[in-house]
């Protein structure tokens, strides 16, 4: 048997919950509850032909409408398959073994899983204990002269916390040797991005997703944007054909269908309402959220409420691993939101 390099036989893996989920109110991956504009199905329709299976993808189209839609030059940004190529982009760009790389916990776990994989060398700081805000002052704090990554997801994913724009350029101006990646991956449910910053800041970059209010995630499709000098530097470290063509055809589909991703985001923020005002009633404490998610606490019932919403058909994912006790719910439509009080009301008055 051959012997692995001795950063992957430290890792943990990491195997997501994802088989059996077909037919139940997916409540568990922050994903889309009610799918892709039906104009993406009719764009990939019109557009997809047997030839064009068998050549290469070309991302001319997409480059140019996708940085109209972002305001970008179309030398300000890479096509990556979903987030998780984005970070493996920037980490294998920038973070050679060794490097000093700054996360947050709880937080995205392919952050650490391809900071890891660099053999990179991780500090962590935690959310705040009492209400999971961010930890604004400790990480400034913990920034080096040699800390050479600093990866932070706004809102961030459990919590649903976040940062606002001026925290977010203390952290860039404390850092001017790091590459600080700002992941965007809920910022339709919040509408604060750092996009504009990337001409004055040589140090950020921003990602961008289409798996989430674009209801794409099987597609895996995103973006990483930074200054031009930057992402050219970062297209020499990314595979040239990493994204396939029916995503490059779906994210242009995507974008040009606004009317329905701010009817999706108005009902996802009227449930989320709702949802809140649930947990209020039933007296169980949560924590506000800025994304499509809410995290709730369920105590030693964690696990057990979990299972029992899977048997009732609906799927919310255990966080207690991170947090004690905790339970993270995707707000879907208010009818789904509907459907899962019923469920849980029932459960936790048992």
């Amino acid at each position: 048997m051959l012997e692995p390099r001795a950063a992957v036989r430290k890792m943990a893996p990491y195997s997501p919950p994802s088989a059996g989920r077909e037919g139940k109110l997916r409540l568990d991956f922050n994903e889309n509850t009610v799918g892709c504009s039906p104009a993406v199905i009719e764009f990939l329709r019109e557009h997809l032909t047997a030839p064009q299976l068998s050549i290469y993808p070309e991302y001319v189209d997409a480059l140019r409408e996708l940085a109209a839609f972002f305001g970008v030059g179309e030398d300000e940004f890479t096509l990556t398959n979903g987030t998780d190529e984005a970070i493996q982009v920037l980490i294998n760009t920038y973070v050679d073994d060794g490097d000093d790389v700054l996360l947050l916990h709880p937080s995205y776990a392919m952050y650490r899983f391809y900071a890891e994989l660099a053999g990179a060398h991780i500090r962590e700081l935690a959310y705040h204990a009492d209400d999971l805000s961010f930890p604004l002052e400790e990480l400034i704090a913990a920034i080096r002269p040699e800390t050479r990554a600093i990866l932070i997801a706004n809102p961030n994913n459990p919590t649903g916390t976040g940062i606002d724009v001026d925290g977010i350029r203390k952290i860039l101006e404390a850092a001017p040797r790091a590459a600080v990646l700002i992941d965007e991956a809920y910022f339709e449910f919040c509408g604060v991005t750092a996009l504009g910053l990337i001409r004055e800041c040589p140090n950020l970059f921003v990602s961008r997703t289409f798996s989430k209010v674009y209801g794409m995630a099987a597609m895996r499709c995103g973006c990483l944007f930074s200054c031009a000098e930057n992402v050219h530097w970062s297209h020499k470290a990314q595979s040239p054909y990493s994204v396939n063509m029916l995503a490059a055809l779906a994210a242009r589909a995507a974008v040009r269908d606004g009317e329905y991703v701010a009817h999706y985001v108005q009902e996802i923020l009227s449930a989320r309402r709702l949802a809140c005002a649930g947990f209020k009633r039933l007296g169980i404490r949560f924590y506000p959220s800025r994304a499509n998610f809410v995290l709730f606490h369920a105590g030693e019932r964690a696990i057990p409420i979990r299972d029992a919403l899977r048997e009732k058909g609906v799927l919310v994912r255990d966080r207690s691993y991170e947090i004690a006790g905790c339970v993270r719910v995707t707000i879907g439509t208010r009818a789904q939101i509907g459907r899962f009080f019923a469920e849980l009301e029932k459960l936790w008055k048992a």
